[in-house]
């Protein structure tokens, strides 16, 4: 079965730094693109960033653009997010996501979520004194 489990949310402090991880199964991410999304409580889902298959190319939204920072690791078949400078409106719960291409699929400026796309149980982040 092809999915993606996430984990590392938690707790933090604003201004704090948090890593959170997804790991495939089913499949090697190593040929495609992958990207992080989030949903906050009332709110719809949002491509926060994106990297390409190789890492030659990544992606962010610009609300998380200079604190964010997407990696990979194909080897252990892991893409991870570190979040740095948190704030109490990056609290959401956090998933990762692929269209099964080698870019990120980056619409007039976001990063479009993969059409019917079955979502994992994600990871939740919250930000909070």
């Amino acid at each position: 079965q092809v999915q993606f489990v996430e984990s590392g949310g938690g707790l933090v402090q604003p201004g704090g730094s948090l890593r959170v991880s997804c790991a495939a199964s089913g499949f090697t991410i190593g040929y495609y693109g992958i990207g992080w999304f989030r949903q906050a409580p009332g709110k719809e889902r949002e491509g926060v960033a994106c990297i390409s298959r190789a890492a030659s190319s990544t992606f962010y939204s610009n609300s998380v653009k200079g604190r964010f920072t997407i990696a990979r690791d194909n080897a252990k078949n892991i893409v991870y997010l570190q979040m740095n400078s948190l704030k109490p409106e990056d609290t959401a719960v956090y998933y990762c996501a692929t269209d099964f291409r080698p870019d990120c699929n980056v619409v007039r400026g976001t990063i479009d979520e993969p059409p019917h796309y079955s979502w994992g149980q994600g990871t939740q982040v919250t930000v909070s004194a």
